[in-house]
């Protein structure tokens, strides 16, 4: 009996959100939407039963625009469980591992199946050290007494609430995949950033996390000087951007970058091999994988570091992983892998950001290599497991019925000529993307948006609008659906 086998009668039984049976109207889909959107935000407000308020450190702040969730709510876990699946199917499914044919219908219910349980299982060992650590999700000792249970029991509480909440996100992410548009998880992101973006923006707080409003309401009354870019308050201590003006500027240039590495694209001719003067083109955009790759290098990071504070809290490891606030300690090993996510955390100049100036130096370049080489690696990865690699179009447009002119029509053929464009894009794609994204950390955007976090926003929403726009086009004219696929 192969593991397939033995494995069907679970997988194929786990609970699934059915598809539509036939077309969805644009109006309906948009209404699924904004519905899920509207439990996303309502589920992120709701703290679980049990919980200690004010206390417990938020281990995934720093990534938490990548990863969306909340701290302290049922949505404590994110989307993190969901990617880190993903990473561990494809990286068996490219290495052949599993055995499974996705164009088998029959395999296609495993893989799912099996993706599924697997984020069952990430979802309870993720929630459980944050639970019974006592570091992220304290239990209230004075529910406990009050239920008159001990401790541990109020804790089940909260693992039970939170599990539940990770499945909760997982299927909220299926009904959007088929009932509306775009995907849950490229909801959720840009969900969480815009959250962080309207607080930069609007957030009246105090001075130290005043929004870019209320910093210039203060600079323009007196509270507040603008001077430089680099300034001095009235106790000497050095400021860095009081009018917030490098955030903004960050913040606009990222976004009109990425719209810019959108449309930047190389489009291979293409016309039809029966039909006369049917012409059309192929585009391999720029960031021909998307910027959705940047989401597994940021959650192995993430895992990385959820691996460190696990041992600091359960293991005297010093020299490895010691944390102080939730950051790692200078000289220790998670220090130097840690990534760079404000400019307080490598301006030593200004006395804010922790360990010797060569320290700081090695984290920069540590972590720019990891996202650059880590960009180009993924990146070539998710072409290569989605679909998109020279091999598969060369095939996708044989079956179309489309040829390059010029060229016989032959699948071996019209895939040496995708092996001139698609690789090399590829790899400069996702490693624009990475450095990108580390410059828009050190540099600091409005709300503290992490440049991942901003990459993936302005990148998913610049693809929904595209979207929105196709599923608009079909509505306007029935037959395209028809001929695309219904």
């Amino acid at each position: 009996m192969t593991w397939k086998e033995a494995a069907e009668p679970v997988l194929s039984r786990l609970p699934v959100i059915g598809r539509p049976d036939g077309h969805v109207a644009f109006r309906r889909k948009l209404l699924w939407t904004g519905a899920i959107l509207m439990v996303y935000f309502f589920l992120t407000n709701i703290n679980p039963f049990g919980l200690a308020a004010g206390q417990g450190s938020d281990f995934f702040g720093q990534f938490r625009s990548v990863l969306a969730g909340e701290q302290g709510s049922l949505l404590q876990v994110g989307i993190g469980p969901i990617v880190t699946a993903s990473i561990v199917l494809q990286l068996l499914g490219g290495a052949n591992l599993l055995g499974l044919d996705t164009d088998d219908p029959r395999d296609q219910v495993l893989y799912q199946g099996l993706q599924k349980l697997l984020v069952f299982i990430v979802t309870a060992l993720t929630a459980a050290p944050m639970v019974f650590t006592g570091d992220f999700l304290p239990a209230d000792p004075n529910v406990a007494s009050s239920l008159g249970v001990a401790l541990p029991v109020v804790e089940s509480i909260i693992f039970v609430q939170v599990f539940i909440g990770g499945c909760l996100i997982l299927f909220m992410d299926e009904v959007v995949s088929k009932w509306g548009v775009g995907s849950g998880v490229g909801l959720f992101i840009i969900a969480a950033v815009s959250q962080q973006i309207i607080g930069g923006f609007f957030s009246w707080s105090g001075l130290g996390a005043a929004g870019f409003f209320a910093s210039w309401y203060s600079i323009l009354f007196g509270s507040q000087t603008i001077g430089s870019v680099f300034t001095a308050d009235g106790l000497g201590n050095l400021l860095f951007d009081p009018g917030n003006m490098l955030a903004l500027f960050t913040t606009f240039f990222i976004f009109f970058l990425v719209v810019y590495a959108e449309s930047v694209r190389v489009e291979i001719p293409l016309s039809h091999a029966r039909v006369k003067g049917a012409r059309g083109r192929f585009p391999v955009k720029l960031i021909y994988a998307s910027v959705l790759p940047m989401i597994l290098v940021r959650a192995l990071q993430a895992n990385v570091q959820f691996l460190g504070q696990i041992l600091n809290s359960q293991i005297s490891m010093p020299s490895w992983a010691a944390y102080t606030g939730g950051q790692p300690a200078p000289g220790t090993l998670f220090y130097f892998v840690s990534p760079i996510q404000s400019p307080e955390q490598w301006m030593w100049f200004r006395g804010t950001a922790t360990g010797e100036p060569w320290m700081i130096a090695a984290r920069v370049a540590i972590d720019l290599s990891f996202m650059v080489i880590g960009g180009a690696i993924f990146a070539i990865f998710w072409v290569e497991t989605t679909g998109m690699g020279p091999e598969s179009t060369a095939e996708q447009i044989q079956g179309s019925g489309m040829q390059i002119p010029g060229f016989r029509r032959n699948p071996q053929v019209v895939e040496k000529v995708m092996e001139r464009y698609i690789p090399q894009v590829t790899v400069l794609g996702g490693a624009l993307v990475g450095f990108l994204a580390v410059m828009a950390n050190m540099l600091g955007t409005i709300g503290g948006v992490s440049g991942t976090g901003l990459l993936l926003a302005v990148s998913i929403t610049y693809k929904l609008y595209e979207e929105i726009a196709e599923e608009q086009l079909m509505e306007m004219h029935p037959m395209m659906r028809q001929m695309f696929g219904d």
